[in-house]
This record gives structure tokens, sequence and C-alpha cells, in this order.
């Protein structure tokens, strides 16, 4: 089997480690992938090393950008000359713009040919995952129901198979912005390799002793692109507040708050945070590329987004036993497990349910930056209980988002919509992946 899989770009982020290890893993089991991808613009990090690391050599089209544009017409040009030229049985498109682009160079090459006048059009199946989307909080209202439309039209047209994330981006994507039919729709989760945090207790203190934080000290770290959905402005505004109200020594401990990441808005976040006088409390490290030892120095990993798929980041604090806090957007409520009822933080007296309990951590409304200030004074305060919810986070990701998992959903995808001469030889990985679940089908 030959697979072509597109991505925009492979910046820092959940979707390009996602693509990489798709590729990594499905080449060993004897399907041919070829990676193709667009530039990273200068204002983002690269994450090409990731894919250099596991052998990967992407096929670069410098005119494929996230942004509409009019090179997007040659992009879609050469995409359809690369499948003339590859004879792919499978396209298989990751996040938005490749999507578009992806299944429109696809539309044409299955229908360009001199046999589709006699209804034979080329044979060649494409797959769209949906890593997260862009149905609300990126673009104005006209702008995103153009999208929207669009998003429509090539799932009617040019897409045999949708992959969601998770359950709750299905309910969003299909149910609530009638994307796609529900036959269409496979739920297969992420998956990502769990052995480099198997020993995280030992790197507890690699981080922390750069930082000079003792062992009494709580770190509460969030990890992303500093870009506008993901919103670091309410983790400011929601550190001030709970500076105001709770101060930032409790007990002799002393609260920190670490900011790990890059982008656009690094110096407008340095200035806000110098505003709200918090040059003492929250450090920016930039980007760093090395997650087996910055999650396990944490205490409490944040998410503030707007709009999220199944964000890795938190998968990866899960996998290192760490407690969250995280806006209920997208896949993050599939996250935190079910709700705890009857848990509650009282701050002089006054009992405070603006945030609410789960399994793995605190879930809180969008832009709600009270809400926020308060979830993260119940997890500094709760102790031993939080040390459970990273425990009960750790083993949840072990058992629904191993790296092996993925890669027998995925394959076990391909298998179905193979070819009958290559379906034969398509065969779900020899791991200890067999015994667990296989795709969730929606709606068959």
């Amino acid at each position: 089997m030959k697979v072509i899989r597109i991505i925009a770009r492979l910046n820092v982020g959940g979707p390009a480690r996602h693509v990489v290890w798709l590729n990594a893993g499905l080449e060993k089991e004897g399907i041919e992938s070829l990676l193709v991808a667009g530039v990273v613009p200068p204002s983002e990090d690269d994450m090409g090393y990731f894919a250099e690391e596991h052998g990967i050599k992407p096929l670069i089209i410098p005119q494929m950008s996230r942004e509409i544009s009019p090179k997007d017409a040659l992009t879609i040009w050469k995409l359809y000359r690369l499948f003339v030229r590859e004879r792919p049985h499978l396209v298989h498109t990751h996040t938005a713009k490749a999507g578009t682009v992806g299944r429109i160079a696809g539309l044409l090459y299955r229908l360009l040919t001199p046999a589709t006048l006699i209804g034979r059009p080329r044979r060649c199946r494409f797959i769209h995952t949906y890593h997260g989307h862009i149905f609300h909080s990126y673009y104005g209202k006209w702008k995103t129901r153009i999208f929207l439309g669009i998003e429509k039209a090539l799932a009617r047209l040019a897409t045999d198979r949708i992959i969601v994330i998770s359950p709750q981006q299905f309910r969003e994507i299909h149910e609530e912005f009638g994307v796609g039919r529900s036959g269409q729709f496979r739920i297969i989760p992420l998956g990502l390799d769990l052995s480099a945090f198997g020993d995280w207790q030992n790197r507890r203190a690699t981080l922390r002793d750069e930082l000079g934080a003792t062992e009494k000290d709580v770190l509460v770290g969030i990890v992303g692109r500093l870009t506008e959905i993901k919103n670091h402005s309410l983790f400011l505004k929601a550190v001030a507040l709970y500076k105001e109200r709770f101060g930032t020594v409790r007990d002799e401990r002393r609260v920190r708050f670490v900011i790990l990441g890059d982008g656009n808005l690094r110096e407008q976040l340095e200035r806000q945070a110098r505003e709200l006088r918090l040059e003492d409390d929250v450090i920016f490290t930039g980007t760093r590329n090395d997650p087996e030892n910055f999650y396990p120095a944490l205490d409490i990993v944040a998410l503030t987004s707007l709009n999220e798929g199944t964000p890795l980041t938190l998968v990866e604090a899960m996998a290192n036993a760490r407690p969250l806090i995280a806006t209920t957007v997208g896949g993050v409520v599939d996250l935190l497990g079910e709700k705890i009822p009857g848990a509650s933080f009282a701050r002089d007296g006054e009992e405070m349910d603006d945030f609410q309990v789960y399994e793995h951590g605190i879930g809180v409304r969008p832009q709600d930056a009270e809400a926020f200030s308060g979830g993260l004074a119940y997890l500094i305060a709760a102790g031993d209980s939080r040390l459970a919810m990273g425990e009960r986070g750790r083993r949840f990701v072990q058992e629904h988002y191993s790296k092996d998992r993925l890669l027998s959903d995925v394959l076990k995808l391909y298998g179905e919509l193979a070819p009958e001469d290559v379906e034969s030889k398509v065969q779900s990985p020899k791991s200890k992946a067999e015994n667990n679940s296989s795709p969730l089908d929606v709606g068959l």
C-alpha cells in the first residue's frame, strides 16, 4: 500500500508529532508513506528536527501556507502532479489547510482521466483528520461561515473517511456544525510514545534545579505556542487574581508559574506580566525540546485555550502523573474524566463553585479568569488529592493513548479502505496493541 500524508506545516505542536509517528510506525508495517508539508513561517518554531530524528524526510511544498493565498492554486496543482506521479492508494490529510488543498487536488486526480467518461475514475481513497477545528474562535463570523461551507462540501465530494480524535470533537464537528455523514466518521484518539516518560520521577529535579525551586515549592506550568488561540493572557489574569486573593506563599511553600513555549505574542505577554506585577512570580522559558524533563518538574499543568482538539500537552502531562487545570473546550472534557460531585473550595467561609472537579483535574469555563484562579487555589491546596488525580490520569493515558494503539487503529482503517489487490497485505501490528480497543465506529 502507498499512502501520501499531507500536513500544512511541521510547527511545534501535537499534529506534527502525530504525523511523524504515523509515518515512521506504519512504514515498519510495510506501508510506503510519503509525508508532504508546507514551510513553517519565521514566527513559529520548526519541528523538522523531530521528523529527522525518526528517519522521515518530508517533501516540502513552499507555497503551502496556513492562510488563504493565491499560491494555494499552485499548491493544488503540485499536489495533483504528485498524485499522478506517485499513484497512491490512500491520501491522508491532517489539519484544515492541508485538508482543503489536498482534497481539492484529490478530486482533480480522481476525475481528470479519460476513464471517468465511462464511469471509472482513478481509484484512490481520501481520509481527513481533524486535530482541532476552525469553526469558532479563530476568525470572524463571515470568514468562519465560508470555511465551514468549504468543509461541508469537501466532506460530501472528496472524503471517504473523517477521523476525529475524541467523542466530544465528533459531537462538535458533526452534530453541532453539520459536517459529514455519521457513517464517514471514525474516532481514533491520539497516541504517543509513552516509554519516554516511564521513569519521570527520576527527572523531577532537572528543571526545578534550573529554576531554583525547592522541593516544597509548587510549580504551575502552561505549555504551548504563544498565540491567540491558546489564550495565555487568561492564564496571566488568573495568576494575578490568585496572587491578590491567596498570595504566592502558602504554608512555607512558594507558588511559581512557568510559561513554556514561544510565539508571536511573547513580547505582549511579557509586557502584560509586568503590568500585572508578576515579574517575580511568572517565568518565561521559551521553547524547550525536553518534555521528559519539564513535565516531571511541574506540580500542575494548565491550559487556557479557546478551542482545542485533544491537546497533546495535556496527554503528555498526564503520562507524567501531573494533574490538570484546563478550560473545557473540545476534547479536553474527554481527558478530564468523570466529574467528582460535592468537591468545592472555600475562601473566608464562602464556598466557590465556579469550577468543576474531575477525576484528573479541574475544568473551568473558557474566558473565566476568576474561576481559573479559584481552581488553581483548590489544586494547590489539595495535597494528596492532587497526587491521586495525577496517578489516575497516568493510568488513563497508559490504557488509551499509546502509540501502538494509534498505529493499530489507523492500520485497521487503512485496511478497510485498501483496494482489493493490496487489502490482504495490510495486517495489524503484532504488538500489545492487539488487545486494545479499535477505532470507534460512529453511526454504523
